[in-house]
């Protein structure tokens, strides 16, 4: 699914945010990224979104070689990948459920469609009843998981999610990661950056460590 073969990045200010850094991830596999701030997690994500190229090897999504995905391919191609920011990035002047139809609208679904994922999306994340609410009603995990049920509602293979937890508490923390858990229990790859040990340690998954852009660690963690 995600293959990354001595892969880097310097950006235009000279600074190199990953080192030839290399490994596989299989469909259906979910990993988590860490390492201290700075280290290059962001920046490994965007590579896979394609928010940014790299500057040297290659990274591989889905059999993609992404260094030949032409500029105009990319809207088609992130439709396949769900996106989860700590900043949930929502529109407080829309609605719960018109948050998570937005990427259905701008595919072109029909309306009936839309309503029938988009009301799957917010049940799988808890929020059916508050499909009528406004985001700023709503608590912070709250809007984290409308925020996931808008980066699931294209059923995508895969989800990246970029320190999802940063803003919540422990408790919250640990039902976001079993959201992640449910989805690659039913197949989707799951990759998330995060910087919260305490948290991830008592999982038993897969943990790639940055350090300086570089990966210095691929772990099997086990209970």
């Amino acid at each position: 699914m995600i293959r990354f073969v001595n892969a880097s990045k310097r950006y235009s200010s000279g600074f190199d945010a990953l080192q030839n850094v290399s490994f596989h991830i299989t469909p259906g596999e979910m990993v988590f990224l860490t390492g201290h701030s700075g280290a290059g997690k962001s920046s490994l994500l965007k590579l896979i979104a394609l928010l940014e190229r790299s500057s040297r090897g290659q990274v591989i999504v889905n059999n993609q070689n992404l260094a030949k995905v032409p500029r105009r391919r990319i809207p088609y191609f992130r439709r396949n990948i769900g996106i989860i920011f700590q900043d949930h990035q929502l529109l407080f002047d829309r609605t719960v459920y018109d948050n998570v139809a937005l990427p259905l609208i701008i595919a072109g679904y029909s309306r009936h469609d839309i309503g029938k994922r988009v009301r799957a999306a917010l049940d799988k994340v808890g929020l059916l009843s508050k499909e009528k609410k406004y985001p700023i009603t709503l608590s912070g995990g709250e809007q984290q998981r409308v925020g996931i049920a808008r980066a699931v509602v294209n059923k995508p293979p895969l989800i990246l999610a970029d320190e999802p937890t940063g803003n919540l508490d422990p408790e919250l923390s640990a039902e976001i990661m079993s959201l992640f858990q449910d989805f690659s229990d039913v197949g989707v790859t799951v990759l998330v950056a995060t910087h919260d040990l305490a948290l991830i340690s008592a999982l038993p998954y897969r943990m790639l460590t940055l350090k300086g852009g570089k990966l210095i660690n691929d772990t099997q963690q086990a209970l």
